[in-house]
């Protein structure tokens, strides 16, 4: 869809949720990852930040290409201490970046419209949907061929684009202006580096959580009289609801929403939402794969039935009818936030959309809590189950940033613009915005937690609390680069599907260690291991996108190694 055409779109539908129930009142913001203060100070920034989040108002439905040229505006303060007007007049940048929901790029171009105004500067766009952008970023990693000068891009691949020399290093400057301090620990250094050099304006902040409708559960409700605690219980409700009527919109009920079709690699975050309860035990920081040997245990007995869960409900009959064509996005966006469905493990754009988009209709009948647990817990290192209740929210990711490419080396005119323009993407002010409204982003940042801003701007306190309060708990499983992990899989690439690269993830005792440096691998280590996990993670991911689409309804699910 062409930007011009979306933003005509939004100025003139009738939202389903001013259709279904008129204006919502239950908000809900994105989790973040890492361990934060209590209470972190704005700063000078107050002023502008309880503008901004003004625009356009909890409840008013969602935010148009003028809002976003409109908060693009008011965050232009620390441009224009570093920059003169008019000083990069003549120069063009490239800046590639995903379309997914019609926000993402869309949202760049309105921040930066005041940008390319006061600079002088042009930026050219390179939309991709999420299924395609793996392959479209693997191209010029293969061929060495950059023909982007920007790219939003997740740490994940930092390996194979700074590893590969593809990248520009991030100026002292920049790193001032974004004020990194502020980020969120797990979001510091090592991430966003490669042998000591920082790349990286980080721009989000990731973790599932889980969602469910309000009016599901409860005396007397379709769903039970509790909110299921466990994924044991999250199946058996959702198999109750299979024959009864949504309570809103009087359609078929449905429980769960597991995505059923892949998303160009990314979809298989959304099993391990199941899988993490079963699989990460308490005394072992692993449970993707092994990490010494980098042996994978997803065809483990705790991965099995995690497998097994889902196909239990597929021959339930209790997906939404043609759920094997739902991706994440359909799960999130066209169905639970559109009214389909009681339960959804999910990034926090759910929390952000369900009461500033004008598409969702569940903003006063939406929940939040903590990833389901599990009744049994499989210890890889006796080889048996356990029957114990086991909690492991699952870390989804590292989020996404704005990184500059060598393209703009030798150039310093360009070079300074590519690093302005990604440094107003990634400032103090415009990020509180992204984290409170549809952005495809979630909070990053200590100063996210301001309970106050989030309170006067219309959202729940309670909710604020109860989310940052549930990310400290000991029992979070993360996402961690470590150095040896990252010489195996990021100096000898091309793994089509990029989510196995996602390394390690672990609980917060092994992230508390993960300055500490590992030993160094030889080369001939490096690529004899990582060869061997290459082979054995593309095929196993790809025997999960088909498996799970057609087993079909008979028996249990292995996968071979």
């Amino acid at each position: 869809m062409k930007v011009e055409h979306y933003n005509a779109i939004m100025h003139k539908q009738m939202s389903r949720r001013k259709m279904l129930q008129g204006a919502a009142s239950v908000g809900a913001i994105a989790a973040m990852g890492g361990i934060f203060p209590k209470q972190v100070a704005a700063g000078g920034h107050s002023a502008v930040r309880a503008e901004i989040l003004k625009i356009p108002g909890v409840g008013a439905g969602s935010p148009t290409d003028a809002d976003w040229q409109k908060v693009g505006d008011l965050c232009l303060g620390p441009t224009k201490e570093r920059v003169a007007e008019g000083e990069f007049e003549g120069v063009e940048l490239t800046f590639m970046g995903l379309n997914n929901q019609n926000l993402h790029n869309f949202l760049f171009r309105g921040f930066l419209k005041p940008w390319e105004a006061y600079t002088g500067a042009k930026i050219n766009w390179v939309d991709l949907a999420q299924a395609d952008y793996n392959p479209r970023l693997q191209q010029a990693i293969a061929t060495g061929t950059v023909d982007f000068d920007l790219i939003e891009m997740g740490a994940p691949f930092e390996g194979d684009t700074a590893g590969k020399g593809l990248l520009d290093e991030m100026p002292a400057w920049v790193e001032e202006q974004i004020e990194a301090d502020d980020l969120v620990s797990y979001l510091q250094a090592p991430v966003g580096t490669w042998d000591g050099k920082k790349y990286r304006v980080t721009i989000d902040g990731d973790c599932h959580t889980f969602c469910y409708r309000t009016d599901y559960f409860g005396d007397g409700a379709i769903g039970g009289a509790s909110v299921p605690k466990t994924w044991q219980e999250v199946n058996a409700a959702s198999k109750e609801l299979i024959g009864k009527e949504d309570p809103l919109t009087g359609l078929p009920a449905h429980g769960y929403l597991d995505p059923l079709k892949g998303w160009g690699g990314f979809g298989f975050y959304f099993l391990e939402n199941r899988a993490a309860a079963y699989a990460k035990h308490p005394s072992d920081p692993a449970w993707l794969f092994d990490p010494e040997t980098m042996k994978p245990r997803v065809n483990n007995p705790a991965w099995v039935q995690a497998i097994q869960d889902v196909l239990d409900l597929i021959e339930a009959g209790a997906y939404p009818a043609d759920q094997i064509n739902a991706d994440p996005g359909t799960t999130g966006f066209q169905q639970f936030l559109a009214g389909t469905g009681s339960m959804l493990m999910w990034w926090g754009d759910i929390g952000s959309n369900a009461r500033t988009s004008d598409t969702s209709v569940v903003g006063d009948v939406v929940g939040f809590g903590i990833n389901p647990g599990s009744d049994r817990v499989y210890n890889s290192q006796s080889g048996a189950w356990e029957n114990t209740y086991n909690e492991a929210p699952n870390m989804a990711y590292l989020g996404w940033g704005v990184y500059v490419t060598k393209n703009v080396q030798g150039d310093e005119k360009k070079q300074k613009a590519a690093w302005s323009a990604a440094a107003h993407l990634g400032g103090k002010d415009i990020s509180l915005w992204m984290s409170a409204y549809p952005s495809g982003f979630q909070p990053y940042r200590n100063s996210h937690f301001q309970y106050d801003e989030w309170e006067a701007a219309g959202y729940d306190r309670a909710y604020i609390e109860t989310t940052s309060a549930r990310m400290q708990t000991a029992t979070i499983t993360r996402m961690l680069l470590s150095n040896r992990v990252s010489q195996v899989f990021f100096s000898t690439t091309q793994l089509p599907k990029m989510n196995w690269r996602r390394v390690m993830l672990v609980n917060t005792d092994l992230l508390r260690k993960s300055a500490m440096p590992s030993p160094p691998l030889g080369k001939r280590s490096q690529i004899r291991l990582a060869g061997t996990v290459r082979s054995r993670f593309t095929k196993l991911h790809l025997g999960f996108d088909q498996n799970v689409q057609t087993a079909g309804t008979s028996g249990g699910l292995t996968l071979s190694s």
